[in-house]
C-alpha cells in the first residue's frame, strides 16, 4: 500500500526538494494541488486530511493556519517552518537528538522539522551537555556560514541575477540584532540555559553550511581534553547512518589548510569535527542546508514515523 503525501507550499525551495526526494519512490503517492487552487483553503484542507503525511513548507503564520485545518487524526504533520519547534505537543524531528527520539517520532502526529543552523549546533552541543562536559549555564558563541539557497527564492534570484549587486560577492554576516529565529530551538534542544551569541553568514555559493563553536577547555568540566570531546561524539553517534564523526584534528583538513563548507552537499550527512590545541577547541558541524538542514531531514523524519528504511529516497 502506498503512503499518501501532500506538500503544502511545494513551490518553495524546501517543498521542491521534498518532491525531488519522493519522485522516484514506488511506496509514495504524492497528492497534487492544481496551481490555480493553491490558495483555495477548502482544497488545501481536503488534501491535508487525505494525506498520511502532510509536509508544511510555509511561513510560520501560514503553517499555524494549516495545522488548524487538519482534523484527520491519522494525518501526521511535518512542519518545516519555525512555528512549532519548541511547542508542547510537537516532537523535534531530529532522530539523532537522543536515544529515545526515534520512538517519539514514530509515535507522533505532529513533528517539527529542525532549522538548518540549529541542526548543526544541536548535534555539536547536546552530547556535551548530556555528558556534563558543557555546563547548561556555559556562555557559548557560534558562527554559521551558509549558501544563499537558505534565503529562499528571493535571495536565490538576487545572487543569480545577470546584473547582480557587486556587494553579493563578499560574505555577509546577518542576524546582528542577536535574535535569530533558530535561537529558541538551539537552547531548548541542547539544554543550554543561556542563549548562544550566534552570528550567521551568507556567502556566494548555492548550498552547504558549517556551524563552528569555539571553546576554552578550562571552561568545561574539570579534566576535559580534546580527546574526551572526540570520544563523546564517537560514542553518542556510533551506528548513526547520517552522522559521521571525523578524526580529531582531521589530517586532510589541516593539510589543505582550509575547511570545505560544501563537502556534504547532495547528501543527508552531517560531518562533525574537533580541532584542538592543549587549551582550546573549535567544534564544527557541516551539512547540506537543503538536505539534512531542511528537506532531507523532513523525509528522514517521515521514514522514521512510517517505520520505513530511514534512508529511503535519501541515498
Amino acid at each position: 500500500m502506498k503512503h499518501r503525501v501532500f506538500v503544502d507550499g511545494h513551490e518553495g525551495t524546501t517543498g521542491l526538494r521534498i518532491h525531488e526526494f519522493l519522485a522516484q519512490r514506488p511506496d509514495v503517492e504524492v497528492l497534487h494541488i492544481a496551481s490555480e487552487r493553491r490558495k483555495d483553503a477548502a482544497e488545501r484542507a481536503r488534501l491535508l486530511n487525505a494525506a498520511d503525511i502532510a509536509f508544511l513548507c510555509l511561513p510560520d503564520a501560514a503553517a499555524r493556519d494549516a495545522v488548524a485545518m487538519v482534523t484527520n487524526a491519522k494525518t501526521c504533520v511535518i512542519d518545516a517552518s519555525t512555528a512549532h519547534r519548541t511547542q508542547p505537543g510537537w516532537v523535534f524531528g531530529l532522530p539523532e537528538l537522543t536515544p529515545d527520539q526515534r520512538r517519539q517520532i514514530r509515535a507522533a502526529k505532529r513533528i517539527a522539522n529542525p532549522g538548518c543552523h540549529a541542526s548543526s549546533f544541536i548535534l555539536l552541543l547536546r552530547p556535551l551537555v548530556d555528558a556534563g562536559i558543557v555546563a547548561a549555564t556555559l556562555e557559548v558563541a557560534a558562527t554559521s556560514i551558509t549558501g544563499y539557497s537558505g534565503g529562499g527564492k528571493k535571495m536565490i534570484e538576487q545572487y543569480e541575477a545577470a546584473a547582480r549587486e557587486p556587494r553579493l560577492a563578499a560574505p555577509r554576516p546577518y542576524g546582528l540584532g542577536l535574535a535569530h529565529k533558530h535561537l529558541p530551538e538551539m537552547m531548548v534542544h541542547t539544554g543550554l540555559h543561556v542563549g548562544p551569541v550566534f552570528m550567521p553568514i551568507v556567502a556566494d555559493f548555492y548550498k552547504g553550511l558549517a556551524v563552528s563553536v569555539p571553546l576554552h577547555l578550562s571552561k568545561l568540566a574539570p579534566g576535559t581534553t580534546a580527546q574526551l570531546i572526540q570520544s563523546t561524539f564517537e560514542q553518542r553517534y556510533a551506528g548513526e547512518r547520517f552522522v559521521r564523526v571525523m578524526p580529531l584534528n582531521d589530517a586532510a583538513t589541516l593539510e589543505a589548510g582550509f575547511f570545505d563548507v560544501q563537502a556534504c552537499n547532495d547528501s543527508n550527512r552531517v560531518d562533525i569535527f574537533v580541532f584542538a590545541s592543549a587549551t582550546q577547541a573549535i567544534l564544527i558541524a557541516r551539512l547540506d542546508n537543503l538536505g539534512k538542514g531542511a528537506s532531507g531531514a523532513a523525509v528522514q523524519a517521515m521514514n522514521v514515523h512510517l517505520g520505513l528504511d530511514e534512508g529511503a529516497g535519501l541515498t
